[in-house]
């Protein structure tokens, strides 16, 4: 009895609305070209003639360019393999090129090495990588071609995953950007496919063999890219673009299983039931995995091992539970907080509970480390200034 009353004290109710503070980071998009670009918080456009040549660069010293070759400025009558040669020659570059298909469209990696010249006329090698790639263009017409070239001064350990980082944020249109990154596919191709189990379900689902190592790697990279902004002014934006890379580079890989997660509840239920209903039954699901930390790392276990081995820790359960609830077309999101140490789900859903305001809309809160009902928070977490939304 004593057990069960201190539960209640601890998970409150909380009927009210309470805003988290809004910090708003989203990625770049081109009405003109239709790509989208997720570059970190602190690269600032600095050149460029706003139509088919921009540059971008931080303090530290990275840069990234993008050129777009189309009709009118020497695409007519250039091929894709002409372009790539004469960005090569003109940089006097001196790394590899390698040519590998990305969603369907033919793309190239080069690796970047090269002289330029710094603010007093002594050249200096700058390294980095380069993706070239096919963009969509209009039937009947040859296709826009784009360049984008991450690079630096040095060749810093932590510059390497900025560029990569960078690079891998691209998406040539609107239906790769809740793909794998580019970079991330020429690393981590899925060609092998594999049956994998669901933690506590009899459900086996199809994965490729290498979808947990992958994203693995963009967590562990884009941990070393978040830690570069730990005491930065950009520390907000930088959480929020650190879970939507995992989001974007998970939520293809998880298709299978919130399909199969979504039949199995259908085909269970013995009553209609609705959006709020599967997300508590998503949400239990979560709340029976291990509970499991690596503070040495990333402290993030990739969705794939977590759907399929069932552990992880707070962020790793409420970004799985938002991507499973996206894929049954929930408005989802996460919300975290370095001040307490957590994370929670967010859910636009109807019904009573505690819910946060983010960028005009009411999102109900999930906790998914200890057995509570949809829309329960611990008092002692409820201040909402130490809240960072991230939606997606």
């Amino acid at each position: 009895m004593k057990e069960k009353k201190l539960k209640f004290v601890i998970y409150c109710l909380f009927l009210i609305s309470i805003s988290v503070k809004p910090v708003y980071s989203i990625p770049m998009y081109s009405p003109d070209w239709g790509f989208y670009l997720d570059l970190p918080e602190d690269y600032e456009y600095y050149d460029g003639n706003g139509i088919d040549r921009y540059s971008f660069g931080n303090e530290i010293g990275a840069n990234f360019d993008i050129l777009i070759y189309h009709e009118g400025s020497g695409r007519n009558n250039q091929s894709t393999e002409e372009i790539i040669a004469n960005v090569y020659n003109q940089l006097n570059n001196v790394g590899s090129v390698s040519f590998f298909n990305y969603m369907g469209r033919e793309a190239w990696i080069m690796e970047l090495s090269f002289y330029l010249s710094d603010s007093s006329g002594r050249p200096v090698i700058n390294t980095g990588w380069a993706l070239f790639m096919e963009l969509d263009g209009n039937p009947g017409r040859t296709p826009p071609f784009i360049a984008l070239l991450a690079y630096s001064p040095y060749e810093d350990t932590e510059f390497l995953f900025l560029h990569l980082s960078a690079l891998d944020s691209f998406s040539p249109s609107e239906k790769e950007r809740l793909s794998p990154g580019p970079i991330t596919e020429f690393s981590y191709p899925r060609d092998i496919p594999v049956l994998l189990p669901v933690f506590n379900m009899d459900l086996f689902v199809l994965f490729y063999t290498e979808d947990a190592e992958a994203a693995q790697a963009v967590i562990d990279r884009e941990f070393r890219v978040l830690s570069l902004y730990a005491d930065s002014f950009y520390w907000r934006e930088a959480w929020q673009r650190f879970y939507r890379a995992i989001f974007r580079d998970s939520y293809e890989r998880l298709l299978n299983v919130s399909g199969e997660i979504s039949r199995h509840y259908s085909v269970s239920l013995t009553r209609a039931g609705n959006n709020r209903d599967y997300a508590e039954y998503i949400l239990s699901w979560v709340q029976t995995f291990n509970y499991e930390r690596d503070f040495l790392g990333s402290d993030f276990i990739n969705l794939v091992t977590a759907a399929t081995e069932g552990r992880g820790d707070c962020d790793s359960r409420a970004l799985l539970w938002a991507v499973i609830l996206n894929h049954a077309e929930i408005p989802s999101g996460i919300m975290v907080s370095r001040y307490y140490s957590h994370a929670m789900g967010l859910a636009e859903l109807p019904g009573t509970g505690a819910r946060f305001d983010i960028a005009g809309y009411s999102y109900l809160v999930a906790e998914t480390t200890a057995r509570v009902g949809l829309g329960l928070i611990a008092e002692s977490m409820s201040d909402p200034e130490y809240w960072v939304g991230v939606l997606f």
